[in-house]
This record gives C-alpha cells, sequence and structure tokens, in this order.
C-alpha cells in the first residue's frame, strides 16, 4: 500500500486560493465520501487550517493525478490553476512531511503548537468518518509520538512565536499603550484563545468576544474579564472597539466594508487595527481600502514572524535529526509488518507441503506398506518440494548474474557455520 500526501500550504499560494481550497466543517463528510469513492485511496485524513490544507491517503501510488481532479471540482477550480501550487509526497517522503508539519518545522512560524492539535483534529475527524484505517492510524500514532519528543527534547516551542502572537506585536505598532484600547475577537477557538491570552500580555483589559454560538463566547471572554456577543451583535459594538482579530471557520465573510465604513463615521476617524487570520477570509478585502483602517491577513505577518524564528533555528536543527530518526524507525516498523506477512504465507505453503505429504504417508500406511518405508518416503517427498522452488530461482538468478541470491541463501541457512563444523578437528568432535 502506498502513502501519498498531496496539498498546498502558505509557501506555494496566496491566501486567496488557500481560502478556496479550504475545506469546511460542514462539508467534511461529503469531501470523504467523495473522496475515497472517486481517488483510489482506501483511507484517507484531511488537515485544512489557514496557511495548509493536505490530503493524507494510502492506496493506489498513481492516485495523485485523481485526487487533484476531484479536488479542483470539489472546490469549483481550474486543475490547472490548483496544479501548478500544489506538492506530491510518496512514502517516504510524505511520512517526512507529515513529521515536519506535526512538529511545527513546515509551519509559517517555526515550532508553533497548534499545527499539532490541529493534526489531531484530522486524525479524529477522519476516523469519525470511517476514513483513517490501520495503515494511516498507525502513522499518525507514530507522528504524535514524534513531535511530542521534539517538544520535550529540543527548545523550539519555548518563545512565544505564533500567527497570533505576531498579530498582537503588529499591533503595537498602531497603538504604543494598548491598556486603552478594547479588543473585539471574532471566534473562539484555539487561536483566538491565543491571541486574548497575548492581547492580554500587552495590557488589554477590556474585551469584547463574538461567536456564533454565545456559550463559547461568554466562556472565553469572562476568563480574561470581557463580555461574549454572538456574531448579529457586532455592528452595534464596533464604534467602541479599537483592536479587531478574527478566525472563525465562516465560509464567507462576516465583517463587511458597508459595517466598518459608519463604524469610522461614529468614531471621527480614530484607527483601527484589524488582523484577519480566518482562511477563507472573515473580514471583506474592500475594508483594507478604508482610510484609519490598518487591515492585514496571515499573509502580511510573514515579516514579523520571520524576525523572531532565529532563536528557534538551532533548535529546529536538532528537531530535523529527530524527525529524521522517526521516519527510518516508521519506516523499519512498515518493513518488519511486511517480513511477518512474507514469513507467513512462506509458512502457509510449508505446512500446505506438509500436510500433502502426510496424507499421503497415512494413505500408505493403511494400505499395508511397510511403516519405516513410509517414513523415510514421506522425509524425502517433503525435503524435495520445499527444496524444489527455491533450488529452481536460484539456478535462475544464477544464470542471470544475481549471485546475490545464493549469498542471501547461504545466510538464510547460515551455510558459512555449517562449512566452519564440516571442518572440526577430529580431536574437537
Amino acid at each position: 500500500m502506498a502513502l501519498v500526501t498531496l496539498g498546498i500550504n502558505h509557501r506555494t499560494a496566496p491566501v486567496e486560493l488557500r481560502e478556496r481550497v479550504a475545506f469546511t466543517p460542514e462539508r467534511m463528510a461529503e469531501a470523504f465520501a467523495e473522496l475515497r469513492a472517486t481517488s483510489g485511496a482506501t483511507e484517507a485524513a484531511i488537515l485544512s487550517t489557514c496557511n495548509r490544507t493536505e490530503l493524507y491517503l494510502a492506496g493506489d501510488d498513481d492516485c495523485a493525478p485523481m485526487v487533484l481532479r476531484w479536488m479542483a471540482g470539489f472546490h469549483g477550480l481550474d486543475a490547472a490553476e490548483l496544479e501548478e501550487a500544489l506538492y506530491v509526497h510518496r512514502d517516504g517522503d510524505a511520512v517526512r512531511h507529515m513529521m515536519r508539519v506535526a512538529a511545527g518545522l513546515d509551519s509559517m512560524v517555526l515550532g508553533e503548537p497548534q499545527i499539532l492539535g490541529q493534526l489531531k483534529d484530522a486524525y479524529t475527524l477522519a476516523r469519525e468518518h470511517g476514513a483513517s484505517g490501520s495503515f494511516l492510524s498507525r502513522l499518525f500514532e507514530h507522528t504524535f509520538s514524534v513531535a511530542k519528543r521534539v517538544r520535550t527534547q529540543t527548545a523550539i516551542g519555548e518563545n512565544p512565536v505564533s500567527v497570533a502572537y505576531a498579530a498582537v506585536s503588529m499591533a503595537h505598532h498602531i497603538f504604543a499603550d494598548m491598556s486603552r484600547n478594547k479588543a473585539l475577537l471574532i471566534g473562539a477557538g484555539k487561536t483566538i484563545e491565543l491571541v486574548a491570552r497575548h492581547l492580554a500580555d500587552a495590557g488589554v483589559k477590556d474585551f469584547l468576544v463574538a461567536n456564533r454560538t454565545l456559550e463559547r463566547a461568554q466562556a472565553l471572554a469572562e476568563s480574561r474579564g470581557g463580555r461574549g456577543i454572538v456574531l448579529s451583535e457586532i455592528p452595534e459594538h464596533l464604534a467602541d472597539v479599537d483592536i479587531i482579530i478574527s478566525s472563525t471557520a465562516s465560509p464567507l465573510p462576516i465583517l463587511g466594508k458597508g459595517a466598518v465604513e459608519r463604524a469610522l463615521k461614529k468614531r471621527k476617524h480614530r484607527p483601527y487595527f484589524m488582523v484577519d487570520i480566518a482562511v477563507p477570509r472573515d473580514i471583506e478585502p474592500e475594508v483594507a481600502s478604508l482610510d484609519d483602517v490598518y487591515l492585514y491577513t496571515v499573509d502580511d505577518l510573514r515579516q514579523v514572524i520571520e524576525e523572531n524564528i532565529r532563536s528557534r533555528e538551532g533548535a529546529a536543527r536538532e528537531a530535523e535529526n529527530l524527525v529524521a530518526s522517526g521516519v527510518q524507525d516508521f519506516l523499519n516498523q512498515l518493513r518488519a509488518l511486511d517480513a511477518v506477512s512474507t514469513l507467513k504465507q512462506f509458512r502457509q505453503r510449508a505446512e500446505v507441503l506438509r500436510d500433502a505429504e502426510t496424507d499421503k504417508a497415512l494413505r500408505a500406511l493403511r494400505n499395508g506398506t511397510d511403516p519405516e518405508t513410509v517414513l523415510r518416503s514421506m522425509a524425502r517427498g517433503l525435503t524435495n518440494k520445499l527444496l524444489h522452488e527455491p533450488s529452481v530461482q536460484v539456478r535462475k538468478a544464477t544464470t542471470e548474474g544475481r549471485t546475490e541470491v545464493t549469498e542471501w541463501l547461504r545466510e538464510l541457512h547460515q551455510l558459512d557455520a555449517l562449512d566452519a563444523d564440516t571442518t572440526t578437528t577430529p580431536e574437537k568432535l
């Protein structure tokens, strides 16, 4: 069974394409059903975040072209446009890629911890939809183990460098003293929780959290001494906030240009700082054209992030070594499993030959043949049948110049040791 990983990320595609390829939670069941029915993949998992969309597949080695066509059709894209940004990894390279993703080595923010949780969520979702079988399950579990070693044995995650941290850092360019500013956070997921923590550390005391469900908004807001509202209430409070950071899974924009224009008039042109971390975007891109609005997307955070990753580069080299070791361990496990399967087949064939010779011997005994003659005939017949096919193949390989087969035979049956025993001196005997 082949392992294939394909997808796009922040390095290969702009946010405009990434948001069009993102899989929304509402369509995951449909995606899994279509993917497995049309792609030649027997197992599948889908990772869809603001920075990447990746598919992890176990099945036919040549399934990538079919998956590309399906993926383009599913999202209403031109396959050629998607192919330009797509990367494909197979087998060992696919294992390495997944482990690098889980360890934060392939992230926009080197070593950021959120991707591991997102990968775990993708695995859970695949299992819930019956799309992940024994092969992918073994890979995911091993990948999580390697990522844990990276976190505990290196310093890659010690400094607070993340998209959330970068967003808050950029806010300092607009507001020197953020203790005077009110923040509106749209969404209540892990990214927004991290944003709230960094904003609080930066001095923000006044929080408003908007979410589709009020309970989630209130839970997060109250943990920071703020207030929770539903998304429909955002226009009522827009003029009162200075910092807006959004990260939801909404397929459509939540905050439009018209609502921001009306709020700006009430604010008398006091500036807005906005960061749209979501893919697809939560804030209409046209909002960036308004005066006194500083709107950034995840791609705009790249410069801040690059300045902060230098401290993690040494740890990243250590992490790469751990990943390389993890890849080798996993591949060794697969080879061991393959060896077990081969040995099982070998034993089953030997047992069939044994049973056939045993039945033949029993018939001879029932017919009154001398037991010693039967026993010797059975031993001779079994030996001949066990050795016939290997002997034919060894002679054929030697004729073709594949002399290594002879060496393997000598190693398998310890013939060199046997030769040494036959030359032992009589005194030792």
